[in-house]
């Protein structure tokens, strides 16, 4: 190891993947068990202290050995970030995928990845299907970098990232090498990832580049929730007004995407009314450059010095706001907790304006405090400020909370035991838990059982754990999601499918006693509006609050469907009704988008559950209404959904020209979809497309016109596939009643069909093909039969 702290020294070959020349005191000081040593390594280090540099040095450790490194980014918004910025490791000849959502995912691409990029859920994902062709790439992995790893004390999403890093561990044995923002037991994660003290390090607050002073403010808390977010935004103008007029910037949190294009338009008022003396009125340049912002509000916001920072903006006008924030431009920007996480945006002055925000799924929610903490580390800019000035604005009857927070800082702890029996029920289904003494020991791999070591008073001892997971284990038993004989344990069905598709245990047992229904039954239980109140009613819904407002609105749209149900879970139909037919009412839209989204999961392990417990049909009908809230189409036009390249847009043009089916589509051919707006290329390739889908003609051979009371004969029916095969439920009915079933993929099949003279005067027998994955409306064809 070179002495020396220059980049182009330690890792020539790599010198251009580094943005600076050399590497700071706390990144010298944690080089050599990075660097030199196959160890896991925990960093707790202060934020804006130069985490991101270490990571990046595993991975060139990864490189240089020709191994698989793989970056766990805590937000999906930070993958492409980072895509973008190892962009440098790209020009070196690696190779850097983003694995994002599972219908992008591209396996070859990410087997032949160098440097693999995902958020934990994605990992989660991919490390239980790793046996399948699609995710193997996973078991690949030569080092896991983990990014904020102080994630594991998030309620929500804790548990799933100490169950990926466990399993991955198991899975490859990978090397860990995790980082974190300050916290106070940096020793259990170590003792966790089994990281031996030369490589577990925890740096100090004189590790940051720039001292911090933070503190908690008070306002006048009022009646109106509304008037006290203005309360707390003059108070947050307050904190922010010096800084800014000694030409400063100040960095401003608040709840929600709205909130921040509120709070930027109000302040821009308040700095006019103060006569503060900001923005960029005479640079031309900067004024010219603003009028190509895509949002029409930032665009005459900036220009004034304020701005503002969600998600929800395009990437292009994000980049922007956060160059021009950087060049000190803006000089006060409003922003969620998006940019708190990896976004390298550091500020004079930071101020949380709001520790409380709405959650689509939960209702109103205290904000995290890895959150806070993670906010108020942005405070400071190396090279450019003495100091860094945080504040906390809430209610007085909260300050005593944050003032410890600050003060002592936050212990990281297990949330796993709150979602213990799914993610044991996902360990059995994934069959790396196979007996009683699996179980044990992989509850010694979780962080659960390692924190409980070094806190006995906050958790149970460690019998009283073994005697928990045993009473789970008993539990997922006795309700069909696990078979036990004698010590060997193994997956139900039921299991398997709750873990693949991440349901709750109780949704899970509710879309089966579903299918039990309609199994058991003549006559299908399942229908449209059976389906949509099993999803509305998941357990993943039961916090989903609903204003008045919104309930007003739920009449108009249920007509009276779904009275029983909570007025969350009515929310939650109410907006599955409206996305179905595309008009979901205004006071619904503002939760729409990340209910449809759960939705829509749901609802594919729905049509699962029905592949497997119930018939075609039924999966077929779940599919359907899938399509239909996914892009807001009618009953009789869904189908078009099915043809690839035509989405809600273009289905719904068809639709309005008298398009409604594949079947439609084929017969205008070329010219018909042109002049239904098309372009002639993409009417080509709709109409390819359309032609490729599956195509069922029937044949009734010895199929008599008539028979006679008491006689019998046999029949044949041949279902020929004309286009692309598929799975199918084939299905032959007489007067109503089931006569046979087949489930096939199917190309071509026959099936014999007998035909009994009874006490009928006639008989009709009705052939239907249902093609579960599609979302195809059946195919039928009858005969009938007189009797004499």
């Amino acid at each position: 190891m070179a002495t020396s702290a220059g980049v182009a020294d330690i890792v020539p070959e790599f010198a251009d993947a580094f943005p600076f020349e050399s590497f700071n005191r706390m990144q010298r000081e944690a080089l050599p068990a990075v660097l030199d040593s196959d160890e896991n390594v925990v960093v707790s280090a202060p934020t804006a202290s130069g985490k991101t540099a270490l990571a990046e040095l595993a991975i060139c450790r990864t490189l240089r050995a020709d191994g698989t490194a793989l970056f766990l980014a805590p937000l999906r918004a930070l993958t492409n970030e980072k895509e973008d910025e190892w962009e440098r490791f790209e020009e070196l000849g690696y190779s850097v995928y983003v694995v994002t959502g599972e219908r992008d995912l591209n396996p070859r691409r990410a087997e032949r990845a160098d440097i693999l990029v995902m958020t934990p859920e994605k990992a989660d994902s991919a490390t239980r299907k790793h046996d399948s062709p699609r995710y193997s790439f996973i078991t690949d992995v030569d080092c896991c970098v983990i990014d904020e790893v102080h994630l594991l004390d998030s309620d929500r999403r804790g548990a799933v990232l100490e169950v990926t890093i466990s399993r991955l561990r198991r899975l490859c044995a990978t090397r860990i090498v995790a980082l974190s923002a300050t916290m106070s037991n940096v020793e259990d994660v170590a003792d966790w990832l089994d990281a031996p003290p030369e490589s577990t390090f925890q740096f100090g607050d004189d590790y940051r580049p720039v001292p911090l002073h933070a503190g908690v403010e008070t306002y006048a808390h009022g009646d109106n929730a509304f008037a006290d977010k203005y309360r707390r935004l003059y108070r947050a103008l307050d904190l922010a007004q010096p800084h800014i007029e000694d030409g400063g910037q100040a960095l401003v949190f608040v709840a929600s995407r709205q909130d921040t294009v509120r709070a930027a338009e109000k302040a821009r008022d308040v700095i006019g009314e103060r006569d503060i003396e900001m923005g960029a009125r005479g640079d031309y340049d900067f004024h010219t450059d603003a009028q190509e912002l895509n949002n029409e509000t930032l665009r005459q916001s900036v220009i004034d010095g304020v701005g503002f920072h969600h998600a929800g903006l395009s990437k292009a006008d994000k980049d922007r706001v956060e160059d021009w924030f950087k060049e000190g431009k803006i000089q006060l920007l409003f922003s969620t907790s998006t940019l708190a996480w990896g976004v390298n945006l550091p500020a004079r002055c930071v101020v949380i304006r709001d520790t409380k925000l709405h959650d689509p799924l939960e209702g109103e929610v205290d904000m995290s405090p890895l959150d806070i903490l993670q906010m108020l580390g942005r405070a400071g800019r190396p090279g450019y400020d003495d100091a860094g000035y945080a504040s906390v604005v809430c209610d007085g009857s909260d300050a005593d909370k944050y003032r410890a927070l600050l003060r002592d800082g936050k212990p990281i702890e297990s949330r796993l035991a709150g979602e213990l029996d799914s993610h044991l029920n996902a360990e059995i289904a994934l069959g790396v838990v196979d007996d009683i003494e699996d179980v044990m020991d992989w509850l010694e791999t979780t962080f659960y059982y390692t924190r409980a070591q070094s806190a006995p008073d906050k958790y149970d001892d460690s019998d009283s754990l073994r005697d928990r997971v045993s009473a789970t284990l008993k539990r997922l038993v006795d309700s069909g999601f696990v078979d036990q004989s004698g010590l060997e344990i193994e997956p139900t069905g039921l299991g398997k499918l709750a873990s693949q598709y991440y349901l709750r245990l109780e949704t899970a047992e509710g879309f089966y006693r579903l299918c039990e229904r309609a199994a058991a039954d003549d006559t299908p239980a399942i229908d449209e509006s059976a389906i949509l109140r099993a999803v509305a009613d998941a357990a993943e819904f039961d916090s989903v609050s609903a204003r008045r407002d919104e309930r007003e609105t739920f009449g108009a749209v249920l007509d009276g469907e779904g009275d029983e149900l909570e007025a969350g879970n009515r929310k939650v139909l109410a907006i599955l009704r409206g996305s179905m037919s595309g008009t979901t009412p205004a006071e619904l839209q503002s939760d729409a988008w990340v209910i449809r989204q759960n939705a829509l999961r749901m609802l594919a392990a729905l049509r699962a559950f029905c592949e497997r417990f119930a018939a075609p049909r039924d999966a077929n009908l779940v599919r359907r209404i899938e399509a239909r809230v996914e892009h807001g189409i009618s009953a009789d036009a869904v189908g078009l959904t099915a043809i690839e390249g035509v989405g809600k847009g273009r289905a719904q043009k068809l639709a309005r020209e008298g398009l409604e089916t594949p079947a439609d589509v084929q017969a205008a051919g070329v010219d018909g979809l042109v002049d239904a707006g098309l372009s002639e290329g993409l009417a080509e390739r709709v109409l390819e497309q359309a032609e490729s889908l599956p195509a069922p003609t029937f044949e009734w051979s010895g199929m008599p016109a008539s028979i006679s009371s008491g006689e019998n004969t046999m029949a044949e029916l041949t279902v020929r596939n004309d286009g692309d095969g598929a799975p199918a439920g084939v299905r032959v009915t007489v007067n109503g009643v089931e006569m046979s079933e087949q489930t096939r993929y199917l190309g071509e099949t026959a099936m014999p069909v007998g035909v009994f003279g009874g006490d009928a005067e006639e008989l009709t027998f009705e052939a239907e093909v249902a093609f579960s994955g599609l979302p195809l409306v059946p195919v039928t064809d009858s005969r009938t039969v007189r009797i004499e």
